[in-house]
């Protein structure tokens, strides 16, 4: 081999070498960028949660401010108490304390424990209920102003990649001003009380059953349908030839159901047929719905004329909420006047051409019944006058919520404003004048939320 043809075969050498150790660096430098990118994901999603959960603790302390009774007070501070727990974790996975986040964590703990506390001794009446309302009133306040710049920071840094310095100090300057109001509040409560007893609560959201651990009443004593005739029921349900309509499985659990499936509408719908008796207990839509055709009540009176064509009659509307042009309304059963809250159902419908996309009746299912509601032991106007004296009525009726267990309470319902703009639904036990729950209306352009 001549030099010169040495000289090019190792010149080629070199640069395959350097070709590859390029490649290498390159894989190297895409490998950190996406760790990096990660990184960065996470502890947006992290701020995500905590702003939530700070949220959360505000509307928990909101309601507190209504309880009127030592055991309410002990149930809705067991609830801030909770979510607390809930920003506390999610501030865990940002930044730890030696970055700047001690205010933060400070303040939040803070309050968990005073409303820990506050839970405890109002359990056994042993609090001072107007002065508890008082700092609880200063601790809403000062959570608002933390739940508020938390939510805008997340907005602005939404969609690009975080500066964690900048939401550090963000929060951090949320948190001092909310701290302030803490060394206001000097309680005579012990609050270094073990808390390894906290209850285990269950929040599903406003009169939201829960259905895996309960006997669905509907189905009880009926006879289990064969596959075929649930094949019929899906496909009757949707409107579509059972040739169109595929089995997909079987759900077991506390409402047993034979699964469909069906493309329509560019989408894939799903069914689930109850085994025993053959109600469709969901039907829902995959399908995206892009844009927005039709108004609020067009899509209202859609859902209504549908729950009537499927056989449901007395169902009263309550809550609607529009998510990704997307409007759901719920609806509970109304016996004589009476809204039953367990028997819940949702009917969706898409705003681009008013075509049903989900329908969920577990809630019915497992709740319905004709009840023995007797005449209210405790009258409206003593009810009313159970109700915190910052709180003046809008509206009245009588209604039944469950408990978080498997229970329900005959209630007088109260919807209430108080002397700062916020709303409430405040309900009072028929049979012993009692507060059985407090909730906050939160109103949106898109719709209604029940806390």
């Amino acid at each position: 081999m001549t030099k010169r043809k040495r000289r090019i075969v190792v010149a080629t050498y070199i640069l395959a070498a350097l070709a590859v150790a390029a490649g290498f660096a390159y894989k190297n430098y895409l490998t950190a960028q996406y760790y990096k990118l990660q990184l960065h994901h996470n502890y947006q999603h992290a701020l995500n949660e905590l702003a939530d959960g700070v949220g959360q603790m505000d509307a928990a302390l909101q309601k507190s401010i209504c309880a009127t009774t030592p055991s309410m007070l002990s149930t809705v501070c067991t609830e801030v108490y909770a979510k607390s727990q809930l920003a506390g974790y999610a501030l865990g996975q940002l930044p730890s304390s030696e970055n700047g986040f001690e205010k933060t964590a400070g303040f939040i703990a803070k309050v968990g424990d005073y409303a820990f506390s506050i839970s405890r001794r109002a359990a056994t009446e042993d609090v001072d209920t107007k002065d508890a309302h008082e700092k609880l009133t200063l601790l809403s306040n000062a959570s608002s102003v933390l739940a508020g710049n938390l939510y805008q920071l997340v907005a602005d840094l939404s969609g690009r990649v975080i500066d964690i310095r900048s939401a550090v100090e963000s929060a951090e300057s949320a948190a001092g001003a909310a701290d302030e109001v803490l060394s206001q509040i000097q309680t005579s409560l012990t609050i270094d009380e073990a808390l390894q007893d906290m209850p285990t609560l269950i929040y599903d959201g406003p009169f939201s059953s829960h259905i895996a651990e309960m006997t669905p009443r509907m189905t009880e004593g009926k006879e289990n349908v064969s596959r075929e005739k649930a094949h019929e029921i899906a496909a009757m349900f949707i409107g579509e030839d059972m040739k169109k309509v595929k089995s997909s499985g079987e759900r077991e659990g506390g409402l047993p159901a034979y699964l469909f499936t069906a493309n329509k509408d560019k989408g894939v719908v799903s069914i689930e047929v109850t085994k025993k008796g053959g109600f469709v207990s969901a039907a829902f839509n995959s399908r995206l719905v892009k844009n927005r055709a039709i108004d609020r009540d067009s899509a209202v009176a859609i859902a209504d004329k549908y729950l009537k064509d499927h056989g449901y009659s007395s169902m009263k509307q309550s809550y609607s909420m529009i998510s990704n042009n997307i409007l759901t309304v719920n609806y509970a059963y109304e016996q004589n006047g009476v809204v039953c809250y367990p028997d819940l159902i949702k009917v969706s419908v898409a705003m681009d051409n008013g075509a049903v996309v989900g329908f969920e009746a577990q809630g019915y299912i497992v709740n319905h019944q004709e009840r023995d509601l007797p005449q209210p032991k405790v009258s409206r106007e003593e009810a009313e006058g159970k109700i915190a004296e910052n709180l003046t009525v809008d509206a009245y009726a009588l209604a039944v919520i469950p408990t978080s267990g498997k229970n329900e309470f005959f209630c007088h319902e109260f919807k209430c404003t108080s002397s700062d703009g916020r709303k409430y639904i405040v309900y009072i036990d028929c049979e012993t004048g009692q507060e059985q729950d407090i909730l906050i209306l939160q109103e949106t352009p898109e719709g209604v939320l029940a806390m």
